[in-house]
């Protein structure tokens, strides 16, 4: 017989998963490390990272992967730890104490959507502002204790991570996820099968698997598609956040907006509030007309009913940053929806177009969300002024600064941001009450009576903290991406905790100017180059991967790094994640930040560094044009000086070089013979005490029950009770007035002669009068006199608004009146308005019917 050189077959492999069984003395570790509270209670964490220090690294903190990972040995060997286990038993107890309590009944209750949350770095479902704003949002909904759940997506990659290649180009990785090893769970339906949600697609369904994230007292509950019972093309609807190409991004907007109330619906889940973080879950509002259609409702009965009980923030300044669907793209997966909203297909796009019946224009998901939403809100005061202007299209009949759109300017969850060491000094000197009220600036004050040397050695173990963080994590990628490790060495020893820091951490959109630094090269070198005053700037971010003039931008900053006269003075910081920027914002010096005015929508990171005793440098645009106090930071003006924008940078760069030339470097190495600057101190302490307060996520959520949740949920209870009759009222009352509308009749009008030739005197009273045939509306109609001014610039504003008084009523016909003066003389116009008024309407955009005349 033959013997062969080799005979071997192919191996079939079955996978098998391993789980970790945890000894029973340790189970209460498991039940804590699949919640998300262990993110913001620092006791947690460190409990975690004492188990095994070295795995714990490994494991990217991850507490459902250290459990995993550690051997059943070493398990059994802690489960004899005492100390351990006392530890264990502590925070178990504290974390029992939270999770207990009841939700607060006395609040409206919110269903939230919003396409990426920042909850950890650990679970990588967020990209950057807007996600870490809606993961504190969550935290501080379960902090405060409200009756709220969200809605969200499980990505499988997520979004990238950022290497850089040798020359300093961005290179975007995509690592998927684990679901497995995510502290996550599957939720289950009442057969206790794996819950799918099945959302329709064109002629057919995509299938969602629902996973719960718990944070804190809050559910979370996130749609995966990447499964077998989906085709190839729709697996990747949750693929990527912000991936893929438009077609790729309306079905991701379908699964969120539609799937999301699908998926409440099948777990029985009803809020007293829909709260839509950005446009891309506007389609909420489409299943939820569906819903009321159903049940027997028309459109305009549902539609009164969705209205008010809808919220809708807008984080966005410009309109091109909104979401817009051609029409035959849009069609294609919404044909089905008119029929069951009980409307036409162009009543439907005109929903979402800022022209009605202009075919050419395509549907906008932040149009669709503002026409079936009662409130909208910008996230700042700016930036709520921004957004009245942006929006201003929708309800032609107003001037911007006469639409409802209001603001919240955005906070940040203090216990998540402000690092171990700040918390404990705050607890050591502020009001043992500070924790539950936290934007009291009354107990903020307290920073004052902190010894200056406390604060400065705070502040130095931050930075010392910092300066190691980047040489143990960097040293590695530093080594692969730049190549000459004599140089990397040369770069380790330059980083000075001693040295004033400046760090700058933002995605890098060519609005962000993140270049604004690297203006003048000669008078930046001769600043980072000052041996009585030394100075490092930190730099990290990302560009989106189509966003060429963003990834331009990193890669000049890089190159310029690494010009001797820089190198060690100028870092740049790959990978920016929610870990890096706990450490960036509590070990630099100065944040600064340095938008296009007015282009900044909130911005948080300012507001992170500032509760950890760090001082903001920033253009006064939007949160900092609110927080902005003298002697608290330093602040651009608002102001635009040149309309060329080279020229307003070249302005802006020439000034911060002079700001940190002449008051911040001086001031900061102004130090006594215990080794600190008072004046410095001074600063911080200013800072802390008087901006800080203002900021939190507990103010912002405060603000978003005082200015509008609780007025939704009031409205909306108005209007379903007793089977939906004030809804049905309202609805029929406008049919009413719109069927009549057109033949309302100006029967006649009376005016002084030198009002009607233009020509009238400041200070002089004019008695107008007009009476109006309303057709049997019966006192359905409102009219005013509006009066308005011209700006240089070209644009109209409001001068004033005078209403009309009903002074008789005779049938159909009513007399109006108002006496007119004006105290200022100049040039202005003046027109008459027409609108239809009804004291059950929320405000006049809700029913923007408007007729002008003269």
């Amino acid at each position: 017989m033959k013997i062969k050189v080799s005979n071997v077959n192919t191996p079939n492999w079955k996978e098998v998963t391993v789980k970790s069984r945890i000894p029973a003395e340790l189970e209460k570790l498991s039940e804590i490390s699949r919640n998300i509270w262990w993110a913001w209670n620092f006791e947690a964490t460190e409990l975690f990272r004492d188990l095994d220090p070295e795995l714990w690294k490994e494991c990217g903190q991850n507490p459902v992967l250290l459990l995993e990972r550690m051997s059943y040995e070493k398990l059994e060997a802690l489960a004899k730890d005492k100390v351990i286990l006392r530890r264990m038993n502590d925070v178990y107890t504290k974390f029992r104490d939270y999770m207990d309590v009841k939700p607060d009944e006395t609040r409206p209750s919110v269903a939230y959507f919003s396409m990426e949350y920042g909850l950890s770095s650990v679970l990588k479902i967020y990209s950057g502002g807007l996600g870490v704003l809606a993961g504190d949002y969550l935290k501080e909904a379960s902090d405060s204790n409200v009756d709220l759940c969200a809605v969200g997506f499980l990505y499988r990659y997520g979004y990238f991570t950022q290497t850089l290649s040798m020359d300093g180009q961005q290179i975007a990785n995509y690592e998927a996820q684990n679901f497995g090893q995510l502290p996550i769970d599957r939720v289950m339906d009442a057969n206790g099968q794996p819950m799918v949600v099945d959302v329709p697609y064109l002629d057919y369904y995509v299938h969602a698997n629902v996973w719960r994230v718990n944070v804190g007292r809050i559910s979370l509950y996130l749609l995966d598609t990447d499964n077998e019972m989906n085709s190839e093309f729709d697996r990747p609807i949750t693929h990527q956040l912000y991936g893929g190409d438009w077609e790729n991004r309306l079905k991701q907007e379908i699964l969120l907006g539609i799937g999301g109330i699908l998926t409440l619906k099948a777990l029985g889940i009803k809020k007293d509030v829909y709260h839509c973080n950005e446009g891309h879950a506007a389609l909420i509002n489409v299943q939820r007309i569906c819903d009321y259609v159903a049940t027997g409702l028309t459109f305009d009965q549902s539609i009164e009913l969705v209205r008010a009980s809808s919220l809708y923030t807008v984080h966005t300044p410009v309109p091109a940053g909104h979401d817009y669907f051609d029409e035959g793209l849009f069609g294609k997966y919404m044909g089905g929806y008119p029929a069951r909203m009980g409307i036409s297909w162009d009543d439907l796009m005109d929903l979402g177009r800022n022209n009605p019946g202009d075919k050419g224009e395509r549907f906008c998901m932040s149009v669709f969300a503002c026409n079936t939403s009662q409130e909208v809100n910008g996230v700042s005061w700016l930036h709520g002024k921004v957004s009245q202007e942006m929006f201003s299209t929708i309800w032609k009949g107003y001037f911007p600064e006469e639409i409802h759109v209001g603001y919240v300017t955005n906070g940040v969850h203090f216990p998540t941001w402000s690092a171990t060491e700040w918390k404990e000094l705050y607890f050591k000197y502020f009001n043992e009450n500070f924790w539950y009220d936290q934007s009291n600036p009354k107990i903020w004050e307290a920073i004052y009576n902190v010894p200056d040397e406390e604060i400065w050695k705070t502040r130095m173990t931050m930075k010392n903290k910092l300066v190691d963080y980047i040489r143990k994590s960097f040293r590695d990628t530093w080594l692969k991406n730049q190549g000459d490790p004599s140089r990397i060495v040369s770069l380790m020893d330059k980083i000075n905790p001693n040295a004033l820091l400046i760090g700058f951490g933002r995605r890098f959109a060519t609005y962000k100017r993140a270049h604004l630094l690297f203006t003048d090269l000669e008078r930046l070198s001769k600043i980072v180059n000052n041996p009585d005053y030394p100075v490092q700037f930190l730099f990290t971010g990302k560009a989106h991967p189509h966003d060429g003039a963003g990834q331009g931008l990193i890669k000049r900053i890089i190159e310029i790094s690494r010009r001797p006269e820089f190198l060690g003075k100028i870092i740049f910081l790959e990978n920016y994640d929610m870990q890096l920027a706990r450490r960036l914002v509590s070990g630099v010096d100065i944040w600064l930040n340095t938008p296009t005015r007015p282009l900044e929508a909130s911005g948080t990171s300012g507001e992170k560094a500032l509760m950890n005793g760090v001082v903001n440098f920033s253009v006064l645009d939007g949160w900092w044009l609110e927080g902005y106090r003298e002697g608290a930071g330093w602040a651009l003006t608002e102001k635009r000086t040149y309309q060329n924008q080279e020229h307003q940078d070249q302005l802006d760069a020439a000034t911060i070089y002079s700001i940190l030339e002449t008051e911040i470097l001086p001031l900061y190495y102004a130090r006594n013979k215990k080794g600190y600057s008072e004046g410095w101190i001074k600063v911080v302490k200013n800072s802390i005490a008087q901006i800080a307060p203002h900021y939190t996520m507990k103010r912002q959520l405060d603000d978003y029950y005082n200015k509008f949740y609780n007025k939704l949920a009031k409205r909306f209870h108005m209007l379903s009770a007793n089977d939906n009759a004030k809804a049905k009222e309202i609805a029929a009352w406008k049919e009413e007035v719109v069927a009549k509308w057109d033949s309302i009749e100006i029967v006649s009008c009376d005016k002084l002669e030198d009002l009607k030739a233009g020509d009238i005197e400041s200070g002089k009273e004019y008695t107008i009068t007009y009476v109006i045939d309303e057709k049997g509306l019966n006192d359905a109609i409102g009219l005013e006199l509006v009066t308005t001014y011209t700006t240089a610039d070209g644009k109209q504003h409001v001068y004033s608004v005078e209403p009309f008084s009903v002074i008789k009523k005779e049938g159909d016909l009513y007399t109006f009146q108002v006496k007119h003066s004006l105290s200022n003389a100049g040039s202005f116009k003046v027109s008459y308005r027409m609108f239809p008024k009804n004291p059950e309407l929320p405000h006049r955009q809700d029913f923007c019917y408007v007729r002008w005349f003269i």
